[in-house]
């Protein structure tokens, strides 16, 4: 069996080429692809090769598949699992094996990513429970599962204690003031949306961001007029040209007190000593940015450690029962994952897309293997229509679904814009 994929062969080095996969293992599976998205995290380690935590040594001599955020079926079960597998089963795949390396799709493996038409989920990932079973055919959602169970895995990671009792009751505090900080962007908007529909209803969230397009934007997809009548706030707040910002933040908690749960979205030095300045007792400060400097730092106020009860977390990916409520709160109509995305495209855009990364704005990159388009963003699919009146269809498809990528999107894309003939 041959795949079209994309891999990482170094920093700064992507490359999409077509190989030939190993037989399958009889505790494997080969998995056909039909969405993926595209993680911060992926670029990281695009651009840092072998320096990555999670990439090889070896990457330029054995290069490794791109992506984790994947969704698709199953297409062939190794002889030792058909009483568990099915061919044809939609299925999601969760990407964090908790290895003492680290190492995870998208990151390590050769034949293991979701940026390619076919891969093999090995021996290892089954035995760590990464194959889900999907239930829905909208299968951007089902890729999109896991940057959503990242977002869950930090709300739960998150803890307070009682003074004098020292047990953690974990989660973010139940209807307390939440600050979401850098938080307009497709994270930070499956953060906000979590924190509305999720089971801990913080009384107040304040999001701030110094992009003004992007926190209209989020203003726009889940304003805070959905909290009418319920009691709690919601908040937008742009602290780019702000003299005090800190001031303005705490005064919109219950007397200036400062937050009970915050959480950070960008790896800024100013932002996190900002955090630092918000945190209310007992406030859990939940670092969600990954920074790629490892020397990466910023001060805290221990006395506040000591005498407040402040205390720090940080996440990164999350835990088998977060991507199945990832699932089931979206099978439910509670999360619309696709409010994260902004682009879309075929496999042969993954590696420009990763090139330019830093310079295309907006949220998550959709891509899907099976089809040929470069990437393009919702809001300029008209423009390419004068050139290829497929745009225009798909174009009109997205504008009345409110801007955004949907599954009938979708369905037209996959019949109008997929290759001729696949690599078998």
């Amino acid at each position: 069996m041959k795949t079209r994929a994309v891999y990482i062969a170094g920093a700064h080095r992507a490359v999409l080429t077509e190989n030939e996969l190993p037989p399958l293992g009889p505790r494997e599976v080969l998995m056909k692809v039909a969405a993926s998205s595209m993680c911060y995290s992926t670029y990281k380690a695009y651009s840092l090769g072998a320096a990555h935590k999670r990439v090889p040594d070896d990457v330029s001599e054995n290069p490794v598949m791109t992506g984790h955020e994947f969704s698709g079926e199953i297409a062939e079960v190794g002889s030792g699992l058909t009483d568990h597998y099915q061919v044809g089963q939609r299925i999601v795949i969760q990407p964090a094996m908790g290895l003492p390396s680290g190492y995870s799709p998208g990151y390590s493996y050769p034949t293991y990513g979701g940026d390619a038409t076919y891969t093999i989920v090995p021996e290892i990932a089954i035995d760590k429970g990464a194959i889900l079973p999907y239930e829905g055919t909208y299968m951007a959602n089902g890729c999109l599962a896991e940057p959503l169970m990242c977002i869950i895995g930090a709300f739960h990671a998150s803890y307070h204690t009682t003074q004098y009792v020292y047990e953690h009751e974990m989660g973010i505090k139940r209807g307390g003031a939440l600050a979401l900080l850098g938080a307009a962007g497709p994270m930070g908007l499956a953060a906000i949306e979590y924190a509305l529909s999720g089971p801990y209803q913080p009384g107040l969230i304040v999001v701030t961001d110094i992009d003004q397009s992007r926190l209209e934007r989020a203003q726009q997809l889940l304003p805070p007029e959905l909290l009418e009548g319920t009691g709690r706030r919601l908040v937008y707040l742009n602290t780019a040209d702000c003299e005090d910002a800190v001031g303005l933040l705490r005064s919109q908690t219950p007397h200036a007190a400062g937050f009970d749960d915050i959480m950070v979205f960008a790896a800024s030095r100013p932002l996190l000593e900002m955090a630092d300045r918000l945190k209310g007792w007992d406030c859990c400060l939940n670092f969600f940015a990954g920074p790629t400097d490892r020397e990466f730092s910023a001060t805290f106020n221990f006395y506040d450690v000591h005498y407040e009860s402040a205390h720090v977390v940080g996440t990164s990916g999350g835990a088998r029962s977060d991507m199945l409520e990832a699932l089931r709160m979206t099978a439910q109509g509670k999360l619309n994952p696709s409010l994260m995305i902004t682009h879309v495209g075929g496999l042969d855009a993954v590696a420009h897309t990763l090139e330019h990364f830093k310079e295309i704005p907006g949220g998550k990159k959709l891509f899907y293997p099976w089809v040929t388009m470069p990437l393009v963003a919702l809001a300029d699919l008209h423009t390419h229509a004068a050139q290829d009146r497929r745009y225009a269809a798909l174009a009109d498809i997205v504008k009345a679904n409110n801007g955004l990528w949907c599954q009938e999107a979708e369905v037209f894309l996959l019949r109008h814009f997929s290759r001729p003939a696949g690599p078998d």
